[in-house]
């Protein structure tokens, strides 16, 4: 059982700067067993692609890093409910796959459900930038 904790701007960067070490055991550090991750692509347009738990998240996070080893997220800016329960993060997230796909420059945020400090649900969205 995890311990209660605040949901703050500093835990916020926290688990961002696991997201830009590629650290996928320090990202799922933050998450409880029965998380969830909406991602922004998937067959349905209202909830994409539903991952369930760590193990689904860090294989996918893990095969990601393969692909896009220079995946980084820069601008970022977050806020938290006054409950503490709901958080957001902008970001504009860039990289270059290997596989020779075209270089990704998205501008998009997750929404972060929390229970007792810990994340819940992560869902994210996105605007890709065309150039």
């Amino acid at each position: 059982m995890n311990p209660k904790r605040a949901v703050t701007v500093t835990l916020l960067d926290a688990i961002q700067d696991a997201f830009n070490r590629h650290d996928v055991p320090g990202i799922l550090a933050h998450f409880v067993d029965d998380c969830e991750w909406l991602m922004a692509r998937g067959p349905d347009p209202w909830e994409a692609r539903r991952l369930r738990g760590k193990q689904a998240i860090g294989e996918v996070l893990s095969a990601r890093y393969a692909v896009i080893p220079d995946m980084r997220w820069v601008d970022m800016s977050h806020f938290v409910s006054a409950d503490g329960t709901k958080a957001c993060s902008e970001w504009t997230v860039k990289g270059t796959p290997s596989d020779g796909s075209p270089a990704i420059d998205w501008l998009g945020c997750d929404i972060w459900t929390f229970r007792d400090g810990w994340v819940v649900k992560k869902d994210t969205y996105w605007k890709t930038i065309d150039r």
